[in-house]
């Protein structure tokens, strides 16, 4: 247990088990937008591949995300607060792509360096948006 600025007891198994959730929903979602990018490479260009693949995750993202892994109501405001919070990590992902074509790693590679980087920032911009707003 641990208390909070506004000395409210905080059960951190509580906090662990919402790490977990987003961790489950987080692999899912990276599943999803992994192989829907690997589909449409096939016949489109790498970006474009990449970025129907994002908006694909994205929507899988957002439900799972507000029912299990935060349990809060999908509102307007959390959903254009999510939306914000994936327009930042959009582009994050997408200048990192591009970056890892360049410096020579293989397509089929570049998205796992891209999410290294990408998810845990993911994660704070998604918490702040499901408890803060």
């Amino acid at each position: 247990l641990s208390i909070d600025k506004d000395d409210n007891i905080i059960n951190v198994s509580e906090k662990l088990k919402e790490i977990v959730r987003f961790g489950i929903v987080g692999v899912a979602a990276t599943v999803i937008h992994y192989v829907t990018y690997r589909l449409f490479q096939l016949f489109l260009p790498y970006g474009l591949a990449f970025t129907i693949a994002y908006i694909t995750s994205l929507v899988f993202n957002y439900i799972c995300t507000a029912r299990f892994t935060f349990r809060r109501s999908m509102t307007v405001k959390r959903g254009a607060g999510f939306l914000t919070g994936h327009v930042i990590n959009y582009v994050l992902q997408m200048l990192l792509f591009y970056l890892f074509l360049h410096i020579g790693i293989k397509h089929v590679w570049a998205p796992f360096f891209v999410y290294c980087i990408t998810i845990p920032i993911n994660f704070l911009l998604v918490r702040f948006v499901f408890h803060k707003l």
